[in-house]
């Protein structure tokens, strides 16, 4: 369902839903640069039919960084590619896109390359200034826009043609890397994430996936929360820069939807984990709900082209975010030309 805007009213709302957020949930188990030659494949391993993990070296980060990758139907011709990117957990834990969804059978007959990146849990993929003491050096911008696209058009053979999509954390990742890079991606899937970086609001999402979660120092991210670097890497503010870029950005509204049973087989008939579902994952998805409507003002001010899909019901999981990247497609396919 494609849902009107909201007026602006909610703000009071959605701020106290912010503010609830970290009592809910308990601790769980800058522009690209540098130097970008040398990303090499250090590695190719096929482990499917159609899958591959390979290991590719960032010069940025010194260090090898998997990735999976879904090859396309028909190979037999250079093909798009799709990056598509895990959430907080980065693909470190069991909360991935080849675990939680029908992501293999989806593209089972779709002639694009699919590559997700591994090992980035906490880090919002970004470029961050300090070295952090427990996340390390992050420098993912820099790599995803810079040093692995040419990596990965040469290993695969493409057309060098790419969008990219995300899921909550990464949601407001994708949009940040396609304002740091206009034109490299076509086209932006962003599902359930917060679009603000610079406000309380989604400087309180950032606490609590990196901070609470993470355990790292955010201002080892951007700087001092009240820096340049919050302002410099907030999609709302730097929205002009998404022009020309084939958008989608989704959200549920928080209140509890068809996938918020027991019947669904990721609750499988558990009542703790719906509650988790419908409590956490609600007040969570109503506050990105808040933050996706401040990005679709501020498109349609700046009158950039952008689909909105504001479900009226929904939670921050997986099975919202299948539904997104199925609706999602014919744009995405549109953006990569297949």
């Amino acid at each position: 369902m494609r849902a009107r805007i909201f007026k602006r009213g909610s703000v009071i709302a959605a701020l106290a839903v912010a503010t609830v957020l970290p009592m809910l949930i308990s601790p769980a188990t800058a522009s690209a640069g540098g130097d970008t030659s040398g990303s090499h494949v250090v590695s190719n391993t096929k482990t499917g039919d159609r899958k591959v993990t390979i290991s590719v070296f960032s010069p940025a980060m010194d260090r090898n960084i998997p990735l999976e990758v879904i090859l396309p139907a028909d190979n037999s011709e250079p093909r798009p590619t799709l990056y598509l990117l895990n959430g907080a957990g980065g693909g470190e834990d069991s909360a991935t896109w080849q675990r939680k969804t029908d992501v293999m059978n989806f593209f089972q007959d779709k002639n694009v390359n699919v590559v997700t990146p591994l090992e980035g849990a906490f880090s919002y993929y970004t470029d961050w200034v300090n070295d952090d003491p427990v996340l390390g050096r992050q420098k993912w911008q820099t790599f995803l826009t810079k040093e692995l696209p040419p990596v990965i058009d040469a290993e695969f053979n493409t057309n060098k043609v790419q969008s990219i999509s995300a899921i909550s954390m990464t949601a407001t990742s994708v949009l940040n890397l396609a304002i740091a890079a206009p034109g490299l991606y076509k086209g932006v899937g962003a599902y359930s994430g917060c679009a603000e970086t610079s406000t309380p609001v989604g400087q309180s999402a950032i606490e609590l996936v990196t901070g609470t979660r993470g355990g790292a120092d955010i201002t080892n991210m951007w700087g001092p929360l009240d820096g340049q670097g919050w302002k410099d890497n907030d999609p709302v503010l730097n929205a002009e820069k998404l022009r020309g870029t084939e958008l989608y950005v989704s959200t549920g509204s928080g209140l509890p939807g068809p996938h918020d049973t027991l019947a669904n087989p990721a609750i499988n008939g558990q009542v703790g984990a719906l509650a988790n579902q419908a409590i956490v994952g609600g007040v969570i998805e109503a506050a990105v709900n808040y933050c996706t409507h401040n990005l679709a003002y501020r498109l349609s001010d700046l009158k950039i082209p952008a689909t909105f899909d504001f479900k009226p019901t929904g939670t921050h999981s997986w099975g919202y975010w299948q539904d997104d990247l199925h609706n999602s497609w014919p744009m995405l396919a549109h953006s990569l030309g297949v």
